[in-house]
């Protein structure tokens, strides 16, 4: 058992350093790594993972953003409104699989995180400016003007946290992975600043109706949760500080890498379950 709590907490902290960098929940490490590893079922997965998330596990490295100013409070407590009303329906959606098509609905998101992984990690861009490197008669192009962020109206954000509180019922994976690239993509954020705003929005208990509904269905394990968060405590803040440190494209163009990784697990989820016998 005390090798099952280390190990534990070490999803956790590598969960946090991704919460830190990117503005996730660390759901997507979370899930799939408990139900391959410890043999959870993915709604077991699911409740202990967004159970994890209730506790303010993200408090220092939303700090670290505010300090640097990379934080906005008003968008943020208005995505966390949203994620609180759908976060129910998201996880009522995941339990009544009858109804719905779970395979399909992994899929398209999947494709949505692969649509926009590639348009934040902007592989062209890079393999242009690495052959202009290798050329020493190309004269280089001039930087596109970036363009001005934009302050949200308060609709927009409020139906950014409503889709994210509906994915994050249904699989456990805070929000994040919807928030922050809607708010670069659509309203302009600079990279960081949608990061710890995502943070932010994410760090009140905005599962809970998501998570009350597993724990009606006797499918939360309440102690793996509790370890899971004192790791993702610990490793937030360290994804914080990296990620401030950089500059915003190159967290802009890790982010992008990290979101192909994660449509790629969401499009082949259910092989690769299939693979270790892990029930969906």
């Amino acid at each position: 058992m005390p090798q099952q709590w280390f190990f534990l907490v070490i999803v956790g902290i590598v969960a946090g350093v991704f919460s830190g960098m990117f503005g996730i929940g660390g759901g997507v490490v979370i899930v799939p790594t408990l139900a391959i590893f410890l043999g959870l079922t993915t709604t077991s997965a699911i409740a202990t993972s967004l159970a994890a998330l209730l506790m303010p596990v993200g408090i220092l490295a939303v700090s670290a953003y505010y300090r640097a100013k990379l934080f906005d409070v008003r968008a943020a407590a208005l995505i966390a409104f949203g994620l609180l009303i759908t976060s129910a329906l998201g996880a009522l959606g995941a339990l009544a699989l009858d109804n719905i098509n779970p395979a399909l609905l992994r899929q398209v998101y999947g494709l949505f995180l692969l649509v926009m992984g590639w348009r934040f990690a902007e592989p062209r861009k890079f393999w242009r400016a690495y052959l202009l490197s290798k050329d020493p008669n190309a004269t280089p192009r001039e930087l596109p003007i970036a363009k001005p962020q934009v302050q949200g109206r308060w609709y927009a954000l409020l139906i950014i946290g409503l889709v994210a509180g509906l994915f994050s019922g249904l699989f456990g994976i805070g929000g994040g992975a919807v928030i922050v690239p809607a708010l670069v993509g659509f309203l302009n954020y600079d990279q960081k600043r949608a990061v710890g705003t995502s943070l932010g929005a994410l760090l009140l208990p905005v599962g809970l109706p998501g998570v009350l509904v597993y724990y009606n269905e006797g499918v939360l394990n309440i102690g793996a949760a509790v370890m899971v968060a004192v790791g993702l405590l610990l490793g937030a803040i360290i994804g914080a500080k990296v990620a401030i440190g950089m500059s915003s494209g190159q967290v802009k163009r890790l982010y992008g890498v990290f979101l192909l990784f994660v449509a790629f697990y969401f499009i082949f989820r259910d092989p690769l379950f299939a693979v270790f016998g892990i029930q969906s």
